[in-house]
């Protein structure tokens, strides 16, 4: 079965840098859509970001806009989420996720992905 598998979360300061990964397997990689979901403590799951199967779509939640960048190596089956200049509103645990679309959309509904990892956290301190 499909395997998505974060890392790369941890405790860091504001200001700082995390570059998540996930990792994917038993999955068509190149042609799938990817994308980071973010859910802290008592609120709903949220988009963070997203790419298409080749890479050369992006899309961004206007809170992360010009601080994180998505990217993907489809020869590595991974997907990376780099995350820059964080804050304290950016704790959270993040999941990463996969959509079989033929279409360039990358819709920011979490039901809208088929598969999902387990997530991985990440705290930042002010």
């Amino acid at each position: 079965q499909v395997q998505l598998v974060e890392s790369g979360g941890g405790l860091v300061q504001a200001g700082d840098s995390l570059r998540l990964s996930c990792a994917a397997s038993r999955l068509a990689f190149s042609i799938y859509h990817m994308a980071w979901f973010r859910q802290a403590p008592g609120k709903e799951r949220v988009f963070v970001a997203a790419i298409s199967g080749s890479g050369s779509s992006t899309a961004y939640g206007d809170s992360v806009k010009g601080r994180f960048t998505i990217s993907r190596d489809n020869a590595k089956n991974t997907m990376y989420l780099q995350m820059n200049s964080l804050k304290p509103e950016d704790t959270a645990d993040y999941y990463c996720a996969a959509r079989f679309d033929v279409s360039t959309r990358l819709p920011p509904e979490p039901s809208m992905y088929n598969y999902w990892g387990q997530g991985t956290q990440v705290t930042v301190s002010s």
